[in-house]
């Protein structure tokens, strides 16, 4: 749902880095999978066609937060008053 948005944050060396994906058009989604060591971060459409694609090595991943849309964007998508 539009709104909905993923933070990485990551161990580069000798620092960290913030990485956000975000479903940015109405109708998309954020999907977040993890398997052999890897962690893929998409945001894809109604049908499940990949927008843009983030992929991660789960040994450097120190923090996946999900953050679901506002109650006032679902509200808005949807057309109603909020």
């Amino acid at each position: 749902m539009k709104g909905d948005r993923v933070e990485i944050v990551i161990d580069a060396g000798d620092t960290t880095r913030t990485y956000e994906l975000a479903a940015t058009r109405a109708g998309r989604r954020v999907d977040v999978s993890i398997g052999r060591g890897v962690v893929v971060v998409a945001e894809v459409t109604r049908s499940g066609t990949p927008v843009r694609t983030a992929r991660f090595m789960s040994a450097r991943v120190l923090a996946l937060v999900e953050h679901p849309a506002s109650q006032a964007a679902i509200a808005q998508d949807a057309g109603e008053p909020a």
